[in-house]
């Protein structure tokens, strides 16, 4: 994987309502593509798989924000209530508006679970906010609960999406991932993970080391055509 010796540095938007907190990585260099990654129920944006992903994209090219949506800036521990869905997608919206304010032209929505779904229901009624979408372990139904599709939304959705999954992950089968984004009529891609479940491989103090160079090699080949020449740097 590349390495940067860039610093992640605390950002805080608070003239934005709901407001943009987290932290902020730079290229080096100018900025020309952008990345806003977020967590799950149960996360924050300090959870070790975001942080990976984060450095990646960093070594890239991509400005990235890692940020906590609105439900987890109100409490530190805790899924999200109900009601918080909609403030968390303005949340993920202001998050895009902070990176274009630093210039970043493209614009890319990244989250783990509950983030990712998010950002895909965000995307549906605002297809022209980014330039693609990266959902980690896509929450497709709750565990034990295959009748309750999460799919309502997909049928709307046109922002080209590469979706990352576990095949044990019990949110979501491979097979039943496959089945719904035969739902989605923008382009989409599966990249399956083997042997690993919702968390990916990053758990407690274990880390799946390979996984972020993986993912930003799929990334890089099916937004291939969202990125300039001279600001495509390979993950390595």
């Amino acid at each position: 994987m590349n390495t940067v010796n860039s610093s992640f540095e605390p950002f805080s938007d608070a003239s934005a309502d709901p407001p943009v907190r987290g932290f902020l990585g730079h290229p080096q260099g100018p900025v020309q593509n952008g990345l806003v990654l977020t967590h799950g129920a149960g996360g924050n944006c300090r959870g070790s798989l975001l942080v990976a992903l984060a450095q990646a994209f960093v070594a890239v090219g991509f400005a990235v924000l890692r940020c906590d949506l609105p439900f987890r800036q109100d409490r530190p521990y805790g899924p999200p209530r109900p009601g918080n869905a909609a403030r968390d997608r303005e949340g993920l919206r202001n998050a895009v508006k902070a990176l274009q304010k630093l210039g970043a032209r493209r614009i890319f929505l990244a989250g783990q679970s509950y983030g990712g779904r998010q950002a895909t229901m965000l995307c549906a009624d605002a297809p022209e906010l980014a330039a693609g979408l990266l959902p980690l372990s896509y929450p497709l139904h709750p565990p034990g609960k295959s009748d309750q599709l999460r799919t309502q939304h997909l049928p709307r959705l046109t922002t080209p999406a590469l979706f990352v999954q576990g095949t044990r992950d019990p949110f979501g089968s491979i097979q039943e991932m496959e089945a719904a984004l035969r739902l989605i009529p923008a382009k989409t891609s599966l990249l399956t993970i083997e042997g690993v479940g919702h968390d990916l491989g990053f758990k407690g103090n274990k880390r799946l080391e390979e996984l972020p160079t993986t993912i930003g090699q799929h990334f890089q080949s099916f937004f291939g055509g969202s990125q300039r020449e001279d600001d495509h740097r390979p993950f390595e």
